[in-house]
């Protein structure tokens, strides 16, 4: 005689499509709800498994944050196919995949990691990490870029991308919003293709303040005008 053995019910196995599924429901929740909104029981709830399986594959809510925040396409192979058509014209092609990428689908989970990162200090250090050293470092090496200058030069460009990021797609600024892709492309991308390619110019002090601008002071976070007596 055999003994059948009693079907599992309940909560996933641990296996590789477990870690995806639990993958998947983090960046969900923490694309609705923000870091602090998201707990790792709701993430397990979300991906039907137990709490202490998210904390086997991950640890903490701060790790599975960061696995999380591996963007659900292929940057660094899209950034590699870009920058091997050389030099020229590279502005423009970074402004048009970064316009594709966050006018698909995957878009709305991104404006939920930006969102995260704009209003927690910490999150952001978190996503600088990514940014700086997955994407914008390697960018930046691959276009023959000198070493001392790949840091300032991908920082010029993601004031770049970031602006138009936050003003098309967070807070909805026109005319960004009603730019299209095209006008934005060639816009943006002349500025971006200035900051990788042309020469940086040299530091000089800033230029006077017009008129009574160059008195103000600021106290407490107001601007104070100069004192008319003196």
């Amino acid at each position: 005689m055999t003994t059948s053995r009693p079907a599992r019910t309940g909560r996933r196995p641990g296996n590789p499509d477990t870690r995806q599924v639990v993958l998947d429901a983090a960046r969900a929740t923490f694309a609705q709800s923000g870091f602090d909104g998201a707990s790792i029981r709701r993430i397990a709830t979300t991906a039907g498994v137990d709490p202490a399986l998210v904390h086997h594959y991950f640890g903490t809510k701060e790790e599975l944050f960061l696995a999380s925040i591996e963007i659900p396409v292929d940057v660094p192979s899209l950034l590699g196919r870009i920058a091997a058509q050389g030099p020229d014209g590279i502005g423009p092609r970074l402004v048009a995949m970064m316009l594709s990428v966050w006018e698909s689908p995957v878009g709305a989970g991104l404006a939920g990691w930006l969102r995260t990162a704009l209003s927690d200090p910490g999150r952001a250090a978190m996503i600088r990490e990514l940014v700086v050293n997955r994407l914008a470092g390697p960018f930046a090496a691959s276009l023959g870029i000198p070493p001392d200058e790949r840091e300032i030069r991908a920082g010029l460009v993601m004031t770049q991308v970031i602006g138009v990021i936050v003003g098309r797609y967070l807070l909805l600024l026109d005319p960004v919003v009603s730019m299209s892709r095209a006008e934005l492309v060639t816009s943006v991308g002349a500025t971006v293709q200035r900051y990788l390619t042309c020469p940086l110019p040299p530091a000089t002090d800033p230029p006077p303040l017009p008129g009574d601008a160059a008195g103000l002071t600021f106290e407490s976070g107001s601007m104070t005008p100069p004192d008319p007596q003196h």
